[in-house]
């Protein structure tokens, strides 16, 4: 079974492509999993594969695409879904 880490965004990072951003960037680390946009303003992340992409996903998502303006992200280790794809969810 895969690694697997969640990680809530905090900032502004609702209504800024920030989702379609951590898709893209997530299947070109080769990760699976899912993203989605939290009542609290949040994004949070469920992402599964190699430790080395799992690190690279969580220091891209810092930044993340050109509108967002990310103050910090908590990062926890859990337990792996099983996920074939990785996807946007509402």
């Amino acid at each position: 079974m895969p690694a697997a880490n969640r990680l809530t965004v905090h900032g502004r990072v609702q209504g800024v492509w920030y989702r379609n951003w951590t898709v893209n960037a997530a299947q070109d680390l080769g990760l699976t999993g899912w993203v989605r946009n939290c009542d609290d303003g949040t994004v949070e992340i469920h992402a599964e594969g190699e430790e080395e992409a799992l690190d690279r996903l969580t220091v891209l998502a810092q930044d993340g695409p050109p509108a967002a303006d990310v103050i910090k992200i908590d990062r926890s280790v859990v337990p792996a879904e099983g996920h074939m794809a990785f996807e946007k969810r509402r």
